[in-house]
């Protein structure tokens, strides 16, 4: 038996991990909370987290053996699953880890669309590499079901081969359902009132719940409850106050929040949903003051399922978006303007994301209007530079499911962007800026021939033709 050489995987990090930083980008880490790295290596995710303030310890078979296994709130398996050779030794591994966790377990491990490499020979079910060690390519539904038969838990991915399992089902649905939730700023304040401004203070969480929620508070969910009840009569009063100051916008409002719950109903099939008992009492709140009970909710969920599953409807969408750069075959949209789009499109993308998480780097979401597929793609200097490169792209394949990415990183003449304005949504800081450029460029005729811009090189020798250049975001003559 060839003897594997796990000890030379370790490698040494200045920053963290990217299990730990969705981790700590979800909020899951913070002074309050402790961390174990089961299977830590050289220990920089433990040394990076601790120089935060967050309680963290690591053990490690190789590089730390003598350190205690610590119970911890949060507990990471990153890239430890995907170096061991044995198939049962993977299943004793997570459930060790698993133990240890009192909240979370994260786990971690490579992907076969990452692409193996530097390999001799196949091994096992992986590959034996010209160092000793060994590496497993995972498929992200293959990571996903090897969690869950070994942890008899249902894993949520958060990104390509990281995976969430919480130890309580009701932090599960809180979390998932908080990531369809959006940011809807409170209506403002239109109209002069003296009652109103007598009792601000206890009225502004009064609106800053409703406008999370879509819905008035039950006694034990505000602290001013009975402060609202005693000046107003009642919390349903003191509301009718904020209404006559700030209009009838919150009817858009709760619009929104029964739009944002049946978006994570519909996507909570994937996992089997729990029984209501199992939910948070804030979402069976929710769930009872939209849709009057659970049974109605579902099948409302069911129906929305059924109408993102409906390619014509899709591509209706697509073409009736105010929101996006739309082409024959598909939909393009800044990540900023999800929140903007159209329901059944952010459920679309929701089925993507349920499947692979969250792609962290990819800024321009592609909805294909000829295939059940959303495309992640990544232009890191999208902001920065007036005609950015893509770096990658990740297509999910919504029947199946899988995943493929494909990397530009190194490429010499890779596609690049034009009219960036037609990305974002109206609010977006640099929107005006990206206009006045498309405007100086179609001036001069640099759009006359789209075929031809559509890669650096192409772009730069139309610039040279013209006798042109770029100044930031402006164009200038040579």
């Amino acid at each position: 038996m060839k003897r594997i050489a796990r000890h030379k995987t370790a490698l040494r990090r200045h920053d963290f991990s990217r299990p730990v930083r969705i981790a700590l980008a979800d909020g899951l880490l913070n002074g309050e909370t402790t961390f174990f790295d089961f299977g830590c290596g050289l220990g920089d995710d433990v040394r990076l987290l601790a120089e935060r303030g967050i309680g963290a310890a690591g053990w490690d078979p190789s590089h730390a053996p003598d350190s205690p296994r610590i119970r911890s709130d949060v507990v990471n398996l990153g890239y430890v699953l995907n170096v061991i050779e044995d198939p049962h030794e993977r299943r004793t591994v997570l459930q060790e880890a698993w133990a240890l966790a009192g909240r979370i377990l994260v786990v971690a491990a490579r992907l076969a669309i990452e692409g193996p490499g530097g390999h001799d020979a196949c091994f096992g079910d992986g590959y034996l590499t010209r160092t000793g060690t060994f590496q497993k390519y995972f498929e992200q539904g293959e990571l996903r079901d090897l969690v869950a038969d070994a942890l008899s838990s249902s894993p949520v991915a958060v990104g390509p081969g990281v995976f969430y399992v919480f130890r309580d089902g009701a932090e599960r649905e809180a979390f998932i359902a908080s990531r369809y939730r959006r940011t809807i700023a409170a209506p403002k304040i239109r109209k002069s009132d003296q009652l109103f401004e007598r009792h601000v203070e206890i009225l502004r969480p009064l609106i800053e719940f409703v406008s999370a929620r879509g819905r008035l508070p039950e006694a034990d969910e505000l602290p001013q409850y009975g402060d609202l009840s005693t000046a107003f009569g009642s919390v349903k009063r003191a509301f009718s106050v904020v209404r006559r100051v700030t209009g009838d916008s919150w009817v858009a409002v709760r619009q929104a929040r029964s739009d944002d719950l049946l978006v994570y109903l519909a996507l909570a099939r994937f996992g089997g949903r729990p029984p209501i008992s199992q939910f948070p009492r804030s979402l069976q709140l929710d769930i009872r003051s939209f849709f009057s009970s659970y049974t109605a909710a579902c099948k409302r969920a069911d129906e929305f399922m059924a109408s993102a599953a409906r390619a014509e409807y899709v591509d209706q969408l697509c073409r009736a978006s105010s929101i996006g750069k739309e082409t024959p075959a598909a939909l393009y949209v800044h990540v900023s303007a999800l929140d903007k789009l159209h329901p059944i499109l952010r459920l679309i993308e929701g089925c993507a994301r349920t499947y692979i998480g969250t792609n962290i780097g990819a800024n321009i979401l592609k909805f294909h209007r000829d295939k059940p597929s959303v495309s992640y793609l990544s232009y890191p200097s999208f902001d920065t530079e007036a005609h950015p490169a893509l770096a990658g792209s990740l297509i999910v394949h919504l029947r199946g499911p899988h995943a493929l990415f494909r990397d530009y990183s190194e490429s010499d003449d890779p596609p690049i962007l034009h009219r960036k304005e037609e990305f974002v949504p109206e609010d977006y800081p640099r929107r005006r800026t990206f206009e006045r450029l498309t405007k100086q460029e179609e001036a001069c005729g640099l759009y006359s021939n789209p075929a031809t811009i559509g890669t650096r090189k192409s772009w730069e020798r139309t610039l040279q033709r013209e006798g042109r250049k770029l100044r930031g975001h402006v164009l200038v003559r040579r």
